[in-house]
This record gives C-alpha cells, structure tokens and sequence, in this order.
C-alpha cells in the first residue's frame, strides 16, 4: 500500500546515502548495525514495559537501517549476497520486535494482547514466506493490504502512544494487524491459486533455478529500486529472490 511512496524515497535518501558512503561504511555493515539496534531496543525495553522508548530507539535504527540501499546503490556495491543479509536481518527485527511485546504484556498482565502479538508474529513470518515460496516457483505475489512496512508503521505508532499512556490503543492496534495480516495471506493465496489453474492461454509458471526446497531464496520487505540492495544488472537473479526486492522494507517514517 505505500509502494507509492518508493520513488520519493529514493530522492531523499540518495544524497544521504552518497554523503554516508564518503565516510567508508559498506551497505553490509548497515544492516547488520540497524537489525542489532532494533534488536536491542525491542529486547531491553519492551519486556520492562518501556513501550515509548522502545519505539524511538527502534525507529532511530531502523531509519538508519533504510540507508544501506542508497549506500549500495551510490557505490555500486549492490549484490546477491547483501539482499539476502538485508531480508534475513529484517525477518530477525521483526521477530524482536514482537516477543519484546509479548514479553512486556504478558508482564504487565494482559495475556490475551501477548497471544495477540504472538499471532502477529506468526502470520507476518506466513505472510513474506508464501511470498517467497511463490515467486521461487515462478509466480508473482507481489499482492496485500499488510506488506512489511505497514505491519511495523502500526505496531511501533500504537506501541509509542500506548506508553505515553493512551488507552486501549495498543490493543486496537494488534487486533487489526492480526486481521490485516490474515487477509493478506489469504490474499496471496488466492493470487497463487489463480496462477497455478490458469487456463491454457496463459503462460505457465516454471521452477527457478536454484531455488531451495524450501521455497526461501527471499521474502517480503525490501523496495525495488529504493533498497538498492539488488543483485547488478548483468547477473541474472532467481526470481524468488526478487520477492525481497518487490516489497518495501521499513516502517516508521518512511517498513510486510
């Protein structure tokens, strides 16, 4: 839903990201110091119920983390390797975020907002995996209502007001991620189905090389042309790794 805001994107962070590539720092190390440091803040401060601190540490690094692709792209150094790191650390921030939350309910008593989040959790993991699984086949699902950087927009906004003491917003809040969440798997599904029995005029999907058997050479979160983190032009790139490259990646002040 925000894949219109990507070209704008764009604009602002390239300056920012040449100006941060004078200084020697590769894309790599970006991602790996902006997934830490939303680790970090996730783990430290929503378990002790410190919700709006939690959030502005949590957004601090992950604006930053958002400046690996202008970097990767200014430089040229984007590659296979660094959109694979990107999704992977992406998947671990979400992870983080959410059992800190589920920590930090479950201690302040509200056990059924924990399982809440825990169901978040789940389907946001189901959500980027069918993605990938069924771009690796062939197919496209670049589909959803809750793409990775909607489902963080809402959980970190209704986090950061929940700790400046706003009633009942953090549960809304979850509740409608669950349901969003839900409907977007449902989405994706549905997307594969009609690929999958289309009619005899429609081109078949074909299995892309070098996909695992699992299905997960990538998943939801990462912004085409914004991320930068693209494998080079020249190096052809199996398609279920683009679905890490399809969708955008982080959340507050921009991201599955």
């Amino acid at each position: 839903m925000l894949n219109k805001l990507r070209p704008a994107l764009g604009r602002v962070l390239t300056p920012i990201g040449r100006g941060v590539a004078r200084t020697g720092v590769t894309p790599n190390t970006i991602t790996v110091v902006g997934t830490a440091g939303t680790v970090t803040g996730a783990l430290v401060f929503f378990p002790q119920g410190h919700y709006f601190w939690g959030t502005m540490v949590i957004t601090a690094f992950v604006l930053f983390d958002m400046l690996d692709g202008a970097v990767a792209r200014v430089t040229g150094k984007s590659s296979r390797f660094g959109a694979f790191l990107d999704s992977t650390m992406d998947r671990v921030a979400d992870a983080a975020i959410f059992a800190g939350l589920m920590v930090g309910l479950s201690r302040d008593g509200r056990d059924d907002l924990a399982a809440v989040a825990l169901f978040c959790l789940v389907a946001g993991v189901v959500v980027s995996y069918a993605k990938a699984r069924a771009e690796g086949l062939g197919y496209t699902c670049n589909v959803g209502i809750a793409e990775r950087s909607e489902r963080l927009i809402i959980v970190l906004v209704a986090a950061g007001f929940d700790g400046l003491g706003v009633p009942y917003i953090l549960t809304f809040a979850l509740w409608l991620l669950a349901v969003l969440s839900t409907v977007t798997v449902g989405q994706r599904f549905a997307t594969v189905y009609q690929q999958a029995n289309a009619g005899p005029g429609e081109p078949p999907a074909r299995p892309v090389p070098g996909s695992g058997a699992d299905g997960v050479p990538g998943a939801d979160g990462v912004p085409g042309a914004e991320s930068g983190r693209e494998p080079a032009a020249e190096t052809p790139e199996p398609s279920g790794e683009t679905a890490e490259l399809n969708e955008e990646r982080h959340a507050p002040g921009r991201r599955a």
